[in-house]
């Protein structure tokens, strides 16, 4: 199941790249735990673990970085028991001092819930634009006030 979402913040863009990668934990609503797991900087091959709860349903995925373009693009694997997911962040300067930040997801269902993907994918699929367009928006709220600007959007 892909979906892709995208928002304008006013901040600049290193600022929203740095904020989005080394902060998840703080503007994700679900995500609760997200620590790297290998040595050295962040970039290509760099292995995470991260933690998520949704409406009591807690899930944990193995993750690594697969593209990292300082800062106009950033990709990530993680796998999960249920489910994979293939995320691709994008960061373009738009206007003054702002970025516009796209994100690009691939869900690749395990097991049982391949059947449920199946039968609800078209439900499914506006949930989780809906999901990511409210952690989109929670980043935005943060990245802003970081940044020491209004949420004019």
């Amino acid at each position: 199941m892909k979906s892709s979402a995208e928002i304008t913040i006013n901040a600049p863009v290193q600022e929203v790249f740095d904020y989005t990668l080394n902060h998840v934990a703080e503007w994700s609503t679900i995500v609760v735990e997200d620590k790297v797991t290998s040595d050295g900087p962040v970039g290509v091959g760099t292995t995470f673990h991260t933690i998520t709860e949704e409406r009591g349903n807690r899930m944990e995925f193995e993750g690594k970085v697969t593209e990292h373009e300082i800062p106009s693009r950033h990709r990530i694997f993680m796998k999960g028991d249920s489910f994979d997911m293939d995320v691709i962040y994008t960061f373009e300067p738009s206007g003054d001092k702002a970025t516009r930040l796209t994100q690009h997801s691939d869900v690749t269902a395990k097991g049982f819930l391949k059947v449920f993907f199946l039968v609800f994918g078209w439900l499914m699929k506006k949930g989780g634009c809906d999901a990511v367009k409210k952690e989109l928006n929670n980043l935005k709220d943060r990245c802003e006030a970081q940044a020491g600007h209004s949420n004019e959007d």
